[in-house]
Parts: structure tokens; C-alpha cells; sequence
């Protein structure tokens, strides 16, 4: 399936056209939380997204920290729009698998949010996160205000100290603005907090017990996203 692209960036004229209208299905409201997953949001919201590889465990690490409003798993960083998981997993789309984390500013901040991003993945490892293998699995941080941004660069500064510490490689993780990213577009109504629907579902996510200045977990002996089939319907 595509199998050489998905291990390289797809370009806009080689990408899948995808569709106008969003896919079916998809809930309005978080399973967990019971707020809106589309908004609107109370005044002084503010949304990060975020990529660290399989969405599922990404997820659910953020529905569980203290002032996050809502959050969704969907496609972003691409080109091809209303994407399918499939059409994302052949490597034509240029998507991530992406979070959309909405969040009370006044309880909790990009740098604490941030911390869980750095401290619960490997983001030194380009196309792949453990053994989940595509561009679809890269790291990355798209931020919509400037004190994200501000919080994104300095982190992953600081981060990198870390790393190069306790022998790992550069970060690859792609920071850009959310605007140049592009939308966000909500992924099948299964995925939406997977991990609360599925308790024993694949994750290759989890904290490793440090703060930001301590190494990552490891994840190559974990199972791969792909070796997970969606529950039947």
C-alpha cells in the first residue's frame, strides 16, 4: 500500500484528493469529559495540537491533565482534505496523526502541557515512534498563539540537553504554526478516545517517571499501531 511513500513527506501534487465534507460519524461530544470536542469554547481557551506518533495513547494522556477542556484525534500538518485513516496510512496525505487539546488557560499552560509531550515519546526518531513506521507517526507541535510557540522552542531546547545526555540523537520534531499547518480534520468517530472505549487497546505511549530533564522511554520492542485492528461493527 504506497509502501515507499511512507516513509517520506508526500508532496501536494502527489496527494490524495480526499473529500469536501467531513467523514460521518464523528461524535460532538468527548466521552470522557462530556464537553464539546468542535467548540465553542469558554472565553479564555486556547488549542495546542500536538503529534507523537499513534493518536490513541497520545489522547488519553492529555484528557487526563488538570484544565483540559476537550480534546480529538484527527489529521493535520498535510494536504489532503476530510482524510480517511486508510488514506493516511498509504503516506499520500502528508498528515499526522494529530491531538487537538483545548485547554483553560488560567489552569494549566503550554509548558506543562508541553512537558507531558516531551516526557511520554521519543522525538528523536523522524518517520516512526517505536515501531509504529510512516511520516503519519512523526512528532510534531502546531501552535496558535505566541506564547505556545515561545513555550515549544524552549523546551525543546532545554529537552534536547537532556537527550544528548542520555544518548539520543537531534529532536526532529516539526514546530510550526498551526495556520501553515493547516486544518485539523477530525478522524472517524472509533478513534475518538479510543483508549477509554478499548481499556486494554494498544498504546505505545506512557510516562517514564521524569521530569524534562531525564531521558525517554524506549518503545522498540512494543507492538505496531498497523498490528491493531479497528473493532468491528
Amino acid at each position: 500500500m504506497f509502501g515507499s511513500e511512507k516513509n517520506t513527506m508526500t508532496t501536494a501534487d502527489r496527494a490524495l484528493p480526499g473529500r469536501s465534507a467531513p467523514l460521518p460519524d464523528i461524535p460532538d461530544r468527548h466521552v470522557v469529559l462530556g464537553t464539546s470536542m468542535h467548540g465553542p469554547w469558554p472565553t479564555g481557551t486556547e488549542v495546542l495540537y500536538i503529534a507523537m506518533g499513534c493518536f490513541w495513547g497520545a489522547e488519553r494522556i492529555f484528557w487526563t491533565r488538570p484544565g483540559v477542556i476537550t480534546t480529538a484525534v484527527g489529521y493535520m500538518g498535510g494536504y489532503t482534505p476530510n482524510a480517511t485513516y486508510e488514506e493516511v496510512c498509504s503516506g499520500r496525505t502528508g498528515h499526522a496523526e494529530a491531538v487537538l487539546i483545548a485547554y483553560d488557560a488560567s489552569l494549566t499552560s503550554p509548558e506543562l502541557l508541553l512537558k507531558e509531550f516531551w516526557e511520554n515519546h521519543d522525538p528523536t526518531q523522524g518517520f516512526r515512534q517505536g515501531n509504529d513506521r510512516g511520516s503519519q507517526y512523526r512528532s510534531a507541535i502546531y501552535w496558535t498563539t505566541p506564547g505556545q510557540e515561545s513555550a515549544a522552542l524552549a523546551t525543546r531546547e532545554a529537552f534536547q540537553i537532556v537527550l544528548k545526555d542520555n544518548g539520543f540523537g537531534d529532536i526532529t520534531t516539526e514546530i510550526r504554526s498551526a495556520e501553515d499547518a493547516g486544518a485539523f480534520y477530525y478522524a472517524e468517530g472509533y478513534h475518538q478516545q479510543y483508549l477509554y472505549k478499548n481499556p486494554g487497546g494498544y498504546c505505545n505511549h506512557g510516562p517514564n517517571g521524569m521530569t524534562c530533564p531525564v531521558g525517554i522511554l524506549k518503545q522498540d520492542q512494543l507492538p505496531a499501531q498497523r498490528d491493531v485492528h479497528p473493532p468491528s461493527t
